[in-house]
């Protein structure tokens, strides 16, 4: 099982969020990232090479970005956006991938 981990700007991110939002993404990074956080699924994918992360899990229109530390089992969460149509807003602010 892997710990997961926040870095503060995802904390950030999180918290630009509508409540009912975080709830989601929470328990989507409970679901999908405690187990094989590094395999992917539907909702998990590896991204091509970008500053943000190296995977992305999917959560209805909401995206976490996030980087797998296997030695040590722990997930480390770097952003949480959301993506409309294919643009991706970070705490309202457009990002490219």
């Amino acid at each position: 099982m892997y710990d997961i981990e926040f870095d503060p700007d995802a904390l950030e991110d999180l918290g630009s969020l509508r409540k009912f939002e975080q709830k989601q993404v929470l328990d989507g990074i409970e679901i999908q990232l405690r187990h094989d956080p590094n395999v992917e699924t539907r909702n998990r994918k590896r991204l091509r090479p970008n500053e943000i992360a190296e995977w992305e899990l999917r959560v209805g229109q909401l995206r976490v970005f996030y980087n797998v530390h296997p030695a040590d089992l722990i997930v480390r969460i770097a952003a949480v956006g959301i993506k409309v149509g294919n643009l991706l807003f970070i705490r309202g602010v457009k990002r490219q991938l």
